[in-house]
């Protein structure tokens, strides 16, 4: 591909003006490589421009965007920043321009040599000469610190570029010089557009990441994992698999923060609310239903591993009180005149009642390789669910309620039955993956007699799962998520 070499010039009179070119800057190092950006220069609103002073900066840049993919990128970062108005007399929050790429002048939205409009806006030229004196502007064949020279450059101040503070406390040595194993920052929350089933889905995202710390360093930069999330993000939805995938934000994210923090390891994790079209099983009333999508990438010095998954809920019913309420029937019964045979011929017929659970069940899978994107977060819903005593539903009807209770009573199952189920499923949907593949199964059922919860959990590679189920011998040393993903400490999702 070929690299050009962009002139930028950044505008903004609306909000805070700074923090706006700011982010503007931020969020366009996923298209293109920052090298040199100017000071700060505040000018007067000319032109009839509404509003208070402008903050103008300039930027040089190199990217592979033609120049028009460049502009499209541009006005994309406008929207993102905050601008909704197009109308050239009126304050904006952020306006970038483009004011010169290879050799050719921008105007009016064509990329060409036309008048020298550059020596008619010194507000773009000044700070442009600060970091590009010797490009020459291809119209009058002069080069921009002389364009400068001639402008009129009445009202343009030069400002101090932010406040600077050459206090670094991350970067000394702390008192006491212990490593720390994970710090870092958490509940940090996100609006993000991922792929869910091919469709684009808006997710409520809450991340979690955090670094190793070396003994000879006090703290980690908390303010920027709140960057390296803006810009990961953004380089995810921006590039050629939109909407992006959550194993591709977190893998993006944990990889910086090895780099950008010189940290040996680093950790992430997404969670994102998500909703999937449902029809209710009996009345076919269609409402959407809401689950969790996981995505968590460990990187380190050899790379970055990562899983991805889904948490779903559905209702089980018990087994033991199930079974202890049939024999005590069966004796009723039987005292009532009925045979044995008769009674559990009637006992059969019927559901047995028993105490039920609401649980709510995951699955995380990883694979190591490329194959992960052929993991569809909607077959994980399936798996999780199918694998419960029945699914459950926001919306239901008298018909629903009766399909679903009936369903969960012929269906008992205890929460280690949940778990063995998921991994079952797991096996069987993804059966032509390799033996290194990673799966781990957890349920929770939020018991309705008792004071406790119920839990249960079990993890793998396939082939270790495969191997136990074709030689029914315990393997008590299964492969664990930490040691999958390659930390040491439990994950941060644990």
């Amino acid at each position: 591909m070929t690299m050009r070499t962009a002139y930028l010039g950044l505008n903004s009179n609306l909000g805070d003006r700074q923090a706006n070119i700011l982010q503007a800057l931020q969020k366009l190092r996923s298209s293109a490589t920052i090298e040199r950006v100017s000071s700060y220069y505040e000018t007067a609103p000319a032109g009839g421009v509404a509003g208070p002073a402008f903050l103008n900066a300039a930027a040089v840049v190199r990217t592979e965007l033609e120049p028009e993919a460049l502009e499209r990128t541009l006005r994309s970062i406008e929207i993102a920043v905050g601008r909704r108005s197009a109308g050239p007399l009126t304050a904006r929050p952020i306006d970038i321009d483009i004011l010169l790429i290879d050799g050719l002048v921008r105007d009016f939205g064509r990329f060409e040599v036309p008048h020298p409009f550059l020596a008619e806006r010194p507000y773009n030229l000044i700070p442009l000469a600060e970091i590009a004196p010797n490009v020459v502007e291809p119209r009058s064949n002069r080069t921009i610190e002389e364009l400068a020279r001639a402008s009129r450059s009445e009202g343009i101040v030069k400002k101090t570029r932010s406040l600077h503070f050459f206090a670094n406390r991350q970067e000394e040595e702390p008192d006491v010089k212990l490593s720390i194993n994970r710090a870092g920052v958490s509940s940090l929350r996100r609006i993000v557009h991922l792929n869910v089933g091919g469709n684009e889905t808006v997710f409520n995202g809450e991340f979690a990441m955090v670094a190793d710390l070396a003994p000879d360093r006090a703290g980690v930069h908390m303010s920027r994992f709140s960057e390296l999330l803006e810009e990961a993000t953004l380089e995810v939805l921006s590039g050629p698999r939109q909407p992006g995938r959550i194993e591709d934000v977190v893998t993006l994210i944990a990889r910086e923060i090895v780099e950008s923090q010189a940290a040996l390891r680093a950790d992430v994790r997404l969670r994102a609310t998500f909703g999937l079209e449902r029809w209710t099983p009996v009345s076919g009333k269609r409402g959407e239903e809401t689950y969790t999508l996981v995505g968590i990438a460990h990187a380190d010095g050899s790379g970055v591993r990562r899983v991805v998954g889904i948490e779903a809920e559905g209702m089980t019913a018990c087994p033991c009180a199930q079974l202890m309420v049939r024999e005590h029937s069966l004796r009723e019964l039987s005292e009532a005149g009925f045979t044995e045979a008769e009674a559990n011929r009637a006992l059969d017929a019927l559901p047995v009642a028993t105490h039920n659970q609401r649980g709510r069940g995951a699955i995380l899978i990883g694979t190591g390789d490329e194959r992960d994107t052929e993991i569809d977060a909607v077959d994980l819903v399936e798996i999780v669910e199918n694998s419960m005593s029945s699914e459950t539903y926001d919306l239901l009807k008298r018909p629903d309620e009766f399909f679903i209770v009936n369903k969960a009573h012929h269906n008992p199952k205890f929460v280690e039955d949940v778990v063995r189920g998921i991994l079952a499923g797991a096996l069987d949907v993804y059966a032509d993956f390799p033996d290194h593949t990673f799966v781990l199964a957890s349920q929770v059922n939020y018991e309705s007699i008792h004071k406790h919860d119920a839990f249960a959990e079990a993890f793998g590679t396939f082939g270790e799962l495969r191997n136990e189920l074709r030689t029914g011998v315990y393997d008590g040393a299964k492969t664990d998520l930490a040691s999958w993903l390659g930390t040491k400490p439990s994950p941060i999702v644990a």
